[in-house]
């Protein structure tokens, strides 16, 4: 049992520790030779939290009903060895651009178990998913009923799921929320009817079932309940996919609902109202993906004015969601952890990206325990949309990815040099 003060909070990856010496070990690997090995920012992702995460949701589903799949909600996580390793346990998948699919393909999964969605899908898109033998094309507007009815043309049917708005909102960011009545995804509830009664009538599609999603980083129940209510009076059908949105701990201080209790709520929900027997589908992206990965950083300076501002080698470039959407995060000294990582025997400090923006801010508020040039800085909960977001800014190279699994290390995807950067460039 860890002391007190060195306790890790939900957010961090399953099985992490801090050692007798004080130093975070992650998958039985040390932190700061992680980082000598292979240098700062990087994105650590613990290999074992990911199958373990994958297996609960499963599990979930299979104690509570024998017609399911979990699909791996990919834009959460687009890389090829995370696609490997849920394709390896079992998931289906979820895209949402050509860009996914590709690497959905390339990472293992079976094309009649992807799931392409969108709500403005090229018909390079549709033709790529056709191609391909995507299982299911999930419809979001009247245009790509007609986009999609020329991609098949006179192939056969394209099985479709149509998504629907079900004017249901969690208490999310207005950016992560998709289930209000003015949202850019999916038919509304007046207009799905229409919808529905073309996508059965088209002889280039097979119309298998309805789609919903609500939103992200919802740590309440009910809006699912309700947004599955809402469809019910839609039709009946086969198959409806229930969306992801399971919102994870961020920090010591957030509390989501557990894995079981969000699966128990929405198939005793769609049993109730939609009928027993339903093939249900479940998207989780950010639930898998998010806690299994740190990322870690080398602090360049600390600087006092009205704050102590302690500035690190990163920032917006490998971690938009702060600056997006003022996203909360933990940060630690990965040897010199306070209690939680949120408050208690540190020093309050603003921890600061390297881009030359003033919302470059990673965690506003932290508590480090005396912030020295040189320290290594890891913030645990960035595995969903860390390196899906990555960029450029300021000319930085993107980290690299790497994972650890019983005290071996081993690199997934390498950073980035200063010639990928101009690797587009056409010369005169």
């Amino acid at each position: 049992m860890l002391p007190t003060r060195t306790q890790l909070s939900q957010a961090w990856p399953l099985a992490s520790r801090v050692d007798e010496d004080g130093r975070l070990q992650l998958g039985g690997c040390d932190a700061l030779e992680l980082a000598r090995e292979f240098g700062t920012p990087a994105y650590i992702v613990v290999e074992d939290d990911l199958r373990a995460r994958a297996q609960t949701f499963v599990e979930a589903f299979r104690a509570r009903t024998k017609n399911f799949d979990v699909l791996f909600a990919s834009k959460a996580f687009p890389c090829t060895a995370v696609y490997r390793v849920l394709a390896s346990e079992g998931l289906a998948c979820d895209v949402a651009s050509g860009g996914e699919l590709a690497l959905a393909l390339r990472g293992g999964f079976d094309p009649a178990r992807i799931y392409m969605h969108g709500n403005a899908k090229s018909v390079d898109e549709l033709r790529q998913a056709r191609a391909a033998g995507v299982g299911h094309i999930v419809i979001d507007n009247a245009d790509e009923i007609e986009r999609l009815e020329a991609v098949v043309g006179d192939g056969d049917p394209q099985p479709v799921l149509l998504r629907v708005t079900p004017d249901v909102r969690g208490m999310t960011d207005d950016k992560i929320s998709t289930g209000q009545a003015d949202s850019k995804f999916g038919f509304s509830m007046p207009d799905a009817p229409a919808a529905i009664a073309r996508a059965e009538a088209s002889a280039a599609l097979d119309l298998a079932g309805l789609h919903i999603h609500i939103g992200s980083q919802i740590l309440e129940l009910d809006p699912f309940r309700r947004a599955i209510e809402a469809i019910a009076t839609l039709g009946d059908f086969g198959t409806y996919n229930l969306g992801g949105g399971l919102g994870v701990a961020y920090t010591a201080e957030q509390e989501p609902p557990r894995i079981a209790d969000y699966v128990a709520a929405k198939v005793q929900t769609a049993e109730r109202v939609l009928g027993p027997g339903k093939r249900l589908l479940e998207e989780p992206g950010r639930a898998l993906v998010a806690n299994s990965t740190v990322t870690l950083y080398t602090v360049q300076s600390v600087k006092r004015n009205v704050s102590t501002w302690v500035a690190v080698d990163g920032g917006m470039s490998d971690n938009l969601r702060p600056m997006l959407y003022g996203a909360v995060y933990e940060a630690q000294i990965a040897d010199r952890f306070t209690h939680s990582g949120t408050g208690g025997g540190g020093t309050p400090s603003r921890l600061a990206g390297k881009h030359c923006e003033s919302g470059d801010v990673i965690v506003r508020d932290v508590e480090l325990a005396d912030p020295r040039v040189g320290d290594v800085v890891v913030t645990p909960a960035t595995g969903a949309y860390g390196h899906a977001m990555a960029n450029n800014y300021n000319g930085v190279p993107r980290p690299p990815v790497v994972f650890v699994a019983n005290g071996d290390a081993r690199l997934v995807v390498r950073r980035e040099t200063y010639d990928d950067l101009a690797a587009r460039d056409v010369d005169a």
